[in-house]
């Protein structure tokens, strides 16, 4: 687990050393020199002055900026995935399971650059993939699994709706799933742009929302029902009257 490294700039402390933090440590660095900076002046010098660590330990965690570069989006997304968890419990601590509609509003919910730690997300996601699509160095596949992830979530939690009658039965939850989260990122990229404020891209969503439960006001709960094909009790977003 620990083992000496360089640290800092005072040369070798023998000390034991948690990797997987330090790893962490200079992930969120190069997260937050970015998002100042700009993804493509932030270099691995410019991280370990952020980090306050040596050059040298950056290179030993990770080889090259691209590395490291991938390293904090899949730390970003373990982030944004733990918010909408955090969201998602809010609710049950509310006394009441959290509905589809419940889990797939804090999804689109979290995407949105609301606060300083959402806007960075948004913005240092967007470099990424916009890097990535010029630049063979940048791994783009890791990102799309993340979409696709997500996508299969709300598509899960579209047909558990679906088959508990909350969402009309003419719409494809595949399609669905794919638009959400299409607009969600058009929805993140307004905002940070200046074209839309956090509220109004928040308004769309609950107006999409609505679309897709028209009689389901999210404060309203029925017995949970039965998801189709994992026989996985899952509760519906509706009241039964």
């Amino acid at each position: 687990m620990g083992q000496t490294v360089d640290e800092g700039y005072g040369g070798r402390v023998p000390r034991r050393v948690d990797h997987e933090e330090r790893r962490r440590q200079i992930a969120d660095a190069l997260v937050r020199t970015a998002a100042t900076r700009g993804l493509h002046a932030t270099g691995m010098r410019e991280v370990a002055a952020e980090a306050g660590v040596s050059l040298r330990l950056v290179q030993y965690y990770f080889g090259t900026k691209e590395e490291l570069l991938l390293a904090a989006m899949q730390q970003l997304a373990v982030q944004f995935s733990d918010r909408v968890l955090a969201r998602i419990q809010r609710v049950k601590e509310t006394g009441s399971p959290a509905s589809p509609r419940d889990v797939i509003a804090a999804i689109l919910t979290e995407g949105l650059p609301a606060d300083d730690e959402r806007s960075t997300f948004t913005l240092v996601y967007t470099a990424y993939l916009a890097l990535s699509l010029t630049d063979p160095a940048l791994a783009i596949s890791p990102l799309a699994r993340n979409s696709s992830v997500v996508i299969d979530v709300v598509a899960a939690q579209l047909r558990a709706a679906q088959a508990a009658g909350d969402m009309p039965s003419g719409l494809d939850p595949d399609l669905e799933a794919i638009s959400l989260l299409t607009m969600s990122a058009g929805l993140g990229t307004s905002v940070i742009a200046g074209q839309s404020s956090a509220g109004q891209a928040q308004a769309v969503i609950d107006y999409h929302l609505r679309r897709l439960f028209p009689a389901c006001p999210p404060a309203r709960r029925r017995a949970p029902v039965k998801a189709p094909a994992t026989g996985t009790e899952v509760p519906s977003s509706c009241s039964s009257s």
